[in-house]
Formats: structure tokens, C-alpha cells, sequence
């Protein structure tokens, strides 16, 4: 066994074939396993990297979780700084593990909507349908049986390419978008200040209508006033 893996490992190295654009992180809690998955993907060229434990995993993807752990919706979210430099392209991930499963895993990273896209793969010494059907039903790519072998690993890049022709696509629109935005901005003209109403002044009345009426009253009655003045002129009374 060891011999034919060998004999595999050495004629993958021959035909130069290289993913090495491509970044792995694989997850395992047995060292043995571990070991062996990093050397298949080391060999096809992948760039790797190996945590023992799903919560290191979430640790290097920066995924951290809300302080509530008691709400089993929580959905876990991406901190800026706490994400790693090196971009993940792919998840191999052993299903049973102590604290957090496999499955437990591909959950956090599904729910997550900056790492969603990744896709994941789910590995396991049992073959167990219902397990398999479940793991594929909540969004693992593959679901591979332990021992792994180097033909398992050449389905792993079809999935990979996908995922970056899909962020690739995605980033493309978000730009397309910000650039249509920046340029309605543009297009639209400042806003001018409204011009407040002028006050109308108001018409100032002359001093002379500005008088009672009573006044014009009073001059008419006492130019009709029979108490005049009256001059007598030899018994005869004249009006002035």
C-alpha cells in the first residue's frame, strides 16, 4: 500500500501538473489523516493548510461567532481584521471530529455570507448514506471515503475553478454597480438654496385719511349750523 501510494505521489510530481494558484485548508483532528491529505495536495501542487480542530478553522477563515452561543440561528460573520491574507479556495474537512463535527463546519461556513462561495468537502472513514445524503443536502461539493487517494484530489479543481470564476463575476458586478452610482452622482447638479418670499411692505397711510371721520362730520354740520350769525337792519333780520 505504501509502495503503490508512493509510485502515485512520484508520477504526479513527473507531469508538472500545478494548481498552486489554488489554496487548501484542510482539517483534521488525526495527525496520521492529516498528514497524508496535506502530502496528496502538496503533491498536486495546492498550496496548503492543515488545523487539527473545525474552531481553528474558523479561526484562520477569521469567522468568529456572536458571544450568545446559546441561539442555535446565530449566524457567524467576518471580521476584516481578523481575515486571513491568504485566500481559500477549497475546505477538506474530516466529518467526525471532537467539539465541532465536519458538518458542524461546513454550517458555519455556508451560513457565512463572504465565504459561502468556498466550496467544501467533506471526508469520512464510514460509509454511512444518510450522513453523506445530509452533508450534500446543506452545500458540501463531494463527500470523499477514507483513505483519500490522488484520483479523489483530481475532482477537487473543477470545483475550485467555479468558485473563482464566480467571485471573479461577482467582484466584476460590484464595481459595475459602485461605477453607476458614482455616476449618477455626477450627473446630478448641486442642490441650489431655496430664495426666501420678500416681505410686500405694507402702505403707509397718509396723516390726512388717517383722521376720523367724525372730523368731516363735524365740518359739514357746522357749515348747515342754523345758529349763524345774524345781522337786524331797521327791523330786518338778514342772514349772513
Amino acid at each position: 500500500m505504501v509502495i503503490k501510494l508512493d509510485l502515485e505521489l512520484d508520477a504526479m510530481a513527473i507531469t508538472g501538473e500545478s494548481h498552486s494558484q489554488f489554496h487548501v485548508l484542510a482539517v483534521d483532528d488525526s495527525v496520521i489523516d492529516r498528514k497524508l491529505i496535506e502530502r496528496l495536495l502538496k503533491t498536486s501542487s495546492y498550496q496548503v493548510t492543515a488545523v487539527d480542530s473545525g474552531s481553528k478553522a474558523l479561526k484562520f477563515l477569521g469567522l468568529h461567532e456572536e458571544d450568545d452561543h446559546s441561539n442555535p440561528d446565530t449566524v457567524p460573520s467576518v471580521s476584516p481584521n481578523d481575515h486571513q491574507e491568504v485566500e481559500v479556495n477549497l475546505i477538506i474537512t474530516d466529518y467526525c471530529m471532537p467539539g465541532m463535527t465536519g458538518y458542524d463546519l461546513l454550517k458555519k461556513v455556508k451560513e457565512s455570507s463572504s465565504l459561502r462561495n468556498i466550496p467544501v468537502v467533506i471526508m469520512s472513514s464510514e460509509n454511512v448514506p444518510s450522513r453523506i445524503t445530509r452533508c450534500l443536502e446543506e452545500g458540501a461539493e463531494e463527500f470523499f471515503l477514507k483513505p483519500v487517494r490522488l484520483a479523489d484530489l483530481n475532482r477537487l479543481k473543477p470545483h475550485m475553478m467555479k468558485s473563482k470564476i464566480k467571485n471573479e463575476k461577482q467582484g466584476d458586478q460590484e464595481k459595475l454597480e459602485k461605477s453607476e452610482i458614482q455616476s449618477e452622482q455626477q450627473k446630478q447638479p448641486p442642490s441650489q438654496p431655496q430664495p426666501q418670499p420678500e416681505s410686500q411692505p405694507q402702505p403707509q397711510q397718509s396723516p390726512l385719511l388717517q383722521q376720523p371721520n367724525n372730523n368731516k362730520r363735524k365740518t359739514m354740520e357746522e357749515g348747515l349750523s342754523p345758529d349763524r350769525t345774524r345781522r337786524r337792519y331797521n327791523g330786518i333780520t338778514t342772514m349772513v
